[in-house]
């Protein structure tokens, strides 16, 4: 089975070394890796962050492994040429439309939460995110008022069939899980938001097993801090998506936590951590690299059919933490390396 690692920007090398040790850890020889460059590490070295060759390997393996993306170096560059345009560009190009971002706290990480302990301990969700339309896919750009002012815009919208297909998904995934599926939206104020929620209704008869209810993007934010246990499955566009799941990492303990993929309808995926780049600490071997290490575990779910070592690398990184293994974002000091030790040293 072939494995596009793409590494990117700032901490992504770091973090992905430590995945693909546990993935060879647990699966032996079952799995090949090949490198891509991707983002600004890309754009420096070829002259854009989603090179050809890259999106060929993406299109041949069987899954993508990815790192993060994103360089201030590049930040005056024209948008089309940013490292962010790396991940857009991939999940256009592969049809990359579902993300799904589970968010549960470890028991031993209950201090690190933002949350006290007794509402922390109640997080166990997934926010399926819409990752292929919303206004990160829209028409945009900048253009001068008829009074002489500068004014940005960018245009939000979803059809039926691309709300449809993300539906089904979070039902699906409520299904398999407690059987509750919260729609996110502003179908208040956005009609977008109204087609969405119009859309999730009639998909939702072919769910009659599944319990739905809706929810103001506004209130689902509070909601998350005030009572995260009352979730179980969240459906979302794009742009809420993003948000609500960052703000969920810090009620489950730490953005470094958090695993994600992202499918197509091949089941193809693309699995990253939540984090950023964070070119601060790039190269200081203080990265947390236990997202990364759980989206290697949901990519041989997902995406390879095995669904046997992916339980034993989760296991692997409950019993790391058990343990004491902490990295500075937890409060710990162990560096990148001794929290990938710890996890194999569980494993």
């Amino acid at each position: 089975m072939l494995i596009a690692l793409l590494p990117g920007d700032g901490i992504g090398p770091e973090v992905t070394e430590q995945a693909v040790r546990v993935l060879d850890a647990v699966t032996g020889d079952a799995l090949s890796f090949e490198r891509g460059l991707v983002g600004g590490a890309a754009y420096k070295a070829v002259g854009h962050p989603l090179p050809p060759e890259t999106l060929d390997l993406a299109r041949r393996a069987d899954a993508i492994l990815f790192g993060a993306v994103g360089d201030p170096d590049c930040d005056a560059l024209e948008r089309h040429l940013r490292p962010e345009q790396a991940i857009l560009g991939l999940r256009k190009e592969l049809g990359l439309f579902a993300n799904l971002r589970p968010a549960r706290l470890f028991p031993e990480l209950a201090d690190a939460s933002a949350l006290r302990p007794e509402v922390a301990a109640r997080i166990d969700l997934v926010i399926v995110r819409e990752t292929n339309g919303d206004v990160y896919f829209g028409e945009k750009g900048m253009r001068t008022t008829a009074d002489g002012l500068r004014e940005g815009y960018d245009i939000m919208s979803y059809n039926e069939a691309e709300v449809a297909r993300i539906a089904r998904v979070g039902f699906e995934t409520a299904r398999a899980r407690r059987g509750r599926l919260c729609s996110v939206d502003k179908a208040n104020v956005l009609e977008t938001s109204q087609l969405w929620r119009d859309v999730v209704i009639e998909v939702s008869r072919n769910y009659p097993d599944v319990t739905l209810n809706h929810m103001y993007v506004d209130n689902a934010a509070m909601q998350l801090v005030r009572d995260p246990g009352q979730f179980d499955v969240i459906v979302t566009g794009n742009l809420f998506g993003d948000i609500l799941s960052d703000q969920a990492s810090m009620c489950a303990g730490s953005i470094g936590m958090l695993p994600s993929a992202t499918l197509n309808s091949r089941s193809q995926g693309l699995y990253e951590p939540i984090h950023g780049s964070a070119p601060d600490i790039a190269g200081q071997g203080k990265a947390n690299p236990l997202a990364t290490i759980l989206s290697a575990a949901m990519m041989l779910r997902y995406s390879l059919g095995k669904a046997a070592e992916a339980d034993r690398i989760e296991a692997a990184v409950a019993a790391a933490l058990a343990a004491g293994a902490r990295s500075p974002d937890l409060g710990g000091r162990m560096s990148t390396a001794e929290m990938g030790d710890a996890v194999l040293a569980a494993l």
